[in-house]
């Protein structure tokens, strides 16, 4: 009888065991948030340009280093027709802005790059889209007589389909003084003439 009597125990000390095992729980492992990278935009500058449904031009600047040196290039979407062009331009600047308009009202659209060339002048690069192809046009520094005075600062704007530049200047009477200079643009024949706007 004492053999049966230890097998039993035995029995029921396995089973014991065995019933402790299964009611145990393994903690549940930690979660640790995934780190997702956030990349930088690699553009410097990038803007989409609609000139009409299906007409598209965007710029994207690019470089690595120093901020005002790279390159930046213009894309141009037709997707009614299916056509696509490019152009690549180097730049000594900082694009702080990018229009479409028609000045010289030819019906191609012309894009205008606005750069920061210097820590507070300004320039425009112009480009023309016509015949599938893009034509750069040169946008006139300031002449010897609009430079008296000037000092940075450009400010580029549109007003009833003109373009209109303006700084302040000082004052050639009084050197103490500054006064507003404004220049209007006008495109004729892919050249730009120049007018003071008193």
């Amino acid at each position: 009888m004492k053999p049966q009597k230890y097998t039993l125990q035995h029995l029921l000390c396995i089973t014991g065991m065995l019933f402790c095992l299964a009611c145990t729980e393994d903690k549940p492992k930690e979660v640790k948030p995934e780190t997702v990278k956030v990349q930088k935009n690699p553009f410097p500058f990038y803007k989409d340009i609609e000139v009409k449904p299906g007409l598209n031009f965007e710029i994207v600047s690019w470089g690595k280093g120093v901020d005002s040196i790279g390159g930046y290039q213009i894309l141009m979407s037709d997707s009614i027709h299916n056509h696509y062009r490019s152009v690549a331009v180097d730049r000594s600047g900082i694009i702080t802005d990018a229009w479409n308009m028609d000045l010289d009202n030819d019906g191609n659209p012309e894009l205008y790059v606005q750069l920061l060339s210097k820590k507070n002048v300004s320039d425009l690069h112009v480009f023309e889209y016509a015949g599938g192809n893009f034509n750069k046009i040169s946008f006139p520094s300031l002449s010897g007589n609009q430079k008296k005075g000037y000092a940075g600062n450009d400010k580029f704007s549109i007003k009833n389909g003109d373009l209109f530049r303006s700084f302040p200047a000082k004052d050639s009477a009084d050197s103490s003084k500054t006064v507003t200079k404004t220049y209007q643009y006008r495109l004729s024949g892919n050249s730009f003439s120049t007018s003071e706007v008193k």
